[in-house]
């Protein structure tokens, strides 16, 4: 093997330093260490599982240019009502806008992942899909949970693992992808690829 298996010792590399998708991975157990990519996001195009698998695989590529012997995973999730792409707001007015958009409608929630290593280059790359149902909002609530602040830096403008909870009706398809990064096609990809030998990973 000409990579070592994912452990204490030789961490998978995730290239985000999203606190969700680090909370994510110490649930699960596997061992990581973070650093965050930067990568230009506009002018990318295409479907939307595409771009976040395009997305992703910019984000660990990145990253490679930056580490030795490692496992790398690039994530990137977005938001999509109809065939627009809610990205994370601007201000509050664009926060609100979102909010209303994903009022008493279903809407998808796409997360591409991209695991490479510096040998090989990207080994594995998908899109996961979760479709969200939120409740009709009313104004008071929209304007009550821009309040709070925990739309900004979300896309989509709201956290399902936060205060967000209380306008999700329904999903169907993975609750972590909603978050940020489908643990369970994770954890596949990963045993697939021979990155890890077994799961849960022993400490």
């Amino acid at each position: 093997m000409s990579f070592p298996y994912i452990s204490k010792e030789s961490p998978l590399i995730l290239a985000s330093a999203s606190p969700r998708r680090k909370r994510l991975l110490t649930q699960a157990g596997l061992p990581f260490r973070s650093l965050a990519s930067h990568v230009d996001e506009e002018g990318v195009g295409g479907k939307p599982e595409e771009t976040s698998r395009t997305l992703a695989e910019k984000k660990a590529s990145q990253v490679c240019s930056r580490v030795g012997k490692a496992w790398i995973l690039g994530a990137d999730t977005m938001v999509v009502v109809s065939d627009e792409i809610l990205g994370k707001p601007a201000d509050r007015e664009d926060a609100r806008r979102m909010l209303w958009q994903l009022s008493g409608r279903d809407h998808r929630v796409i997360t591409g992942f991209c695991i490479l290593n510096s040998l090989d280059g990207v080994v594995h790359d998908e899109a996961v899909t979760t479709l969200v149902t939120i409740k009709a909002l009313t104004r008071q609530e929209i304007e009550a949970y821009i309040e709070t602040d925990e739309p900004f830096g979300k896309a989509g403008s709201y956290a399902i693992q936060g205060i967000g909870s209380f306008m999700v009706k329904r999903i169907s398809g993975p609750y972590t992808n909603v978050v940020g990064l489908p643990i369970c096609a994770l954890i596949e990809a990963l045993f697939s690829v021979g990155a890890i030998k077994g799961f849960p990973i022993p400490h």
